[in-house]
C-alpha cells in the first residue's frame, strides 16, 4: 500500500462527509483512509461511519479527547502505507491529489516531504483564492528552499491538507508535538525541511476551509504560550544562530504572529520575551514603526477595528 490518508476528527459533523468523499473519489486507488475520532460529541463519529460503509480500505477509530496531534499520531500508528498524507475533517482534495503526489514522488525521490499548492475557501467573506505561496513566477514543480519561500509571503508552502511524506521521515522527526494547539504542523514540517529536501507542485489540489466555526479552529483566538509554536521552538535555538534563512523566517513569524499577544494585557510580557529575540535591524521599516507606537494607542486602534468588523459582519448577515 502506497498511501495512508490520516484524518483527525473532532466535532466536524457538518463537514466530514465531504472530506471523506473527496478521498473516496481519488483517481489513484492505492491508499487507505484512517480516521481517528478525538472524542467528538456532535455525531461526527456516526456521520463518518456511515460515509465509509462498504469501503474496506477505510477505517474509523475512537480515542478519548487528546488533541489533534495525538489523534494524528495514533492514526499513523494504526496505518500501513509507505507514505503519509493528512486531511483534516473540514477540508477536501481535488480528485487527482494522490495521483499527482505519486508522480511528484517518482520525479523527486530525494525529498523528505512533498506539498502542492491549495485553495483557501472563505465563502462567508467571499475571498476564496489560491494561496499566494512565495515561489518564483512561472515555477511549476521542483525542490524549494522552504524557509525562503515561506518567508517571502507568509503563505504556507506546506499546509497540512496538501502534504505527503515518507513514513520513515515522519517517525524520525517524532511525529506531531503533543500539547501544541497552534502550529503543531509547522513544528513537524520545519524539523523535516531543515534536514531533507522539500518538493513542491505549484498546482492547487487541496481546499483549506476557513468557513468553520472559529470556536472549532486552532486560529482566531489567543492560545496559551505553552500551546503555541512560537514559544516552543527552543530546540532550534542553534539553528537560529547559524541559518540565516531560518532566522529570517522565524523573525517574520514572530513579528506577525505575536502582535495580538503583544497587544494583550494577559500575554504582553510573554510576547516580549519572544519579540526580544527578533533581529529588528533586518525587519521592514513598517514593522519596526508599528511596534514602536504607544501600546495604549495600538490597543485602542485594535478595538476600533474589531468593532468595525463586527458591525460589517452583522450588516452582511442582515442582507443575506
Amino acid at each position: 500500500m502506497k498511501f495512508s490518508v490520516i484524518t483527525p476528527l473532532f466535532n466536524k459533523a457538518p463537514y466530514v462527509a465531504k472530506a471523506i468523499e473527496s478521498v473516496l473519489g481519488q483517481s489513484y486507488d492505492d491508499y487507505e483512509l484512517i480516521i481517528m475520532d478525538d472524542g467528538s460529541s456532535d455525531g461526527s463519529y456516526e456521520v463518518a461511519s456511515k460515509a465509509i460503509e462498504g469501503h474496506g480500505n477505510c477505517h474509523l477509530y475512537r480515542q478519548e479527547n487528546a488533541g489533534v496531534s495525538m489523534a494524528r499520531n495514533n492514526a499513523v500508528a494504526l496505518s500501513q502505507g509507505e507514505f503519509l498524507c493528512f486531511l483534516d475533517a473540514d477540508d477536501w482534495w481535488a480528485p487527482t491529489f494522490l495521483e499527482e503526489i505519486s508522480s511528484l514522488i517518482e520525479e523527486f525521490p530525494e525529498a523528505g516531504i512533498y506539498g502542492t499548492n491549495y485553495t483557501i475557501v472563505n465563502e462567508a467573506k467571499r475571498k476564496t483564492h489560491v494561496a499566494h505561496v512565495g515561489v518564483e513566477q512561472g515555477f511549476e514543480k521542483g525542490y524549494i528552499n522552504y524557509c525562503q519561500v515561506y518567508a517571502k509571503t507568509l503563505a504556507m508552502p506546506l499546509w497540512t491538507g496538501s502534504v505527503c511524506m515518507p513514513r520513515k521521515v515522519f517517525e524520525e522527526a517524532g511525529g506531531f508535538p503533543k500539547g501544541i494547539k497552534l502550529g503543531e504542523d509547522f513544528m513537524l514540517w520545519i524539523r523535516i525541511a531543515l534536514k531533507h529536501k522539500v518538493a513542491f507542485l505549484n498546482r492547487p489540489l487541496a481546499y483549506y476551509n476557513q468557513d468553520v466555526d472559529a470556536s472549532n479552529r486552532g486560529v482566531g483566538h489567543l492560545n496559551k504560550p505553552e500551546e503555541h509554536m512560537l514559544w516552543n521552538l527552543g530546540f532550534l535555538a542553534e539553528e537560529e544562530k547559524c541559518n540565516p534563512d531560518y532566522k529570517r523566517l522565524i523573525d517574520k513569524l514572530r513579528t506577525y504572529g505575536l502582535y495580538p499577544y503583544f497587544l494583550s494585557k494577559e500575554y504582553h510580557e510573554a510576547a516580549m520575551v519572544e519579540l526580544n529575540k527578533v533581529d529588528w535591524e533586518n525587519q521592514p521599516l513598517k514593522t519596526r514603526r508599528l511596534y514602536k507606537q504607544p501600546l495604549a494607542l495600538l490597543r485602542m486602534q485594535s478595538e476600533l477595528r474589531k468593532a468595525a468588523s463586527l458591525a460589517k459582519n452583522r450588516l452582511y448577515r442582515s442582507l443575506n
